[in-house]
């Protein structure tokens, strides 16, 4: 019996830390949160989808012209394995395109977290509101109180 307690006890403590887990996973999704990321990765996609035709269709080819290389060409032929009928490539200029890609995507995103974090910290050194006259009157009459006792 003792044992059918034990198991029974352990059941209902796995029940209330799923309830317990879906509880805050509600309270989350309600606030907003959920929301707000959703927005923020469908936009995200979107700007990296615009980087990445900047680099391979506008920087790249600039820079291969100042240079006087196409990266777009960088491949390397591997060798013929195991009977395979077509060699392996390596992209190496798709590989650049993709980092410059993702410096161009960091610094952004680097950019935006900066000036949301210098807008929290405008906020923080705002000092605190002046108290409305009734609080100054309410602290006298405790300050007042407190001395009588």
């Amino acid at each position: 019996m003792a044992k059918a307690n034990n198991r029974k006890q352990k059941r209902e403590n796995r029940v209330g830390r799923i309830r317990s887990f879906f509880h805050e996973f509600k309270t989350f999704a309600v606030k907003g949160n959920m929301i707000d990321m959703a927005v923020g990765m469908i936009v995200g996609g979107a700007f990296t989808a615009l980087v990445t035709s900047i680099v391979a269709n506008i920087a790249t080819p600039l820079i291969g012209i100042l240079i006087g290389v196409d990266f777009s060409e960088w491949t390397i032929q591997l060798p013929r394995l195991y009977g395979n009928a077509d060699p392996g490539t390596l992209a190496i200029g798709s590989f650049l395109n993709s980092v410059i890609s993702f410096v161009i995507v960091a610094f952004v995103v680097f950019l935006f977290v900066k000036a949301i974090n210098s807008f929290k910290r405008r906020e923080e050194e705002k000092p605190p509101p002046k108290p409305s006259k009734e609080e100054l009157l309410l602290t006298e009459i405790r300050d007042l109180l407190q001395k009588k006792l």
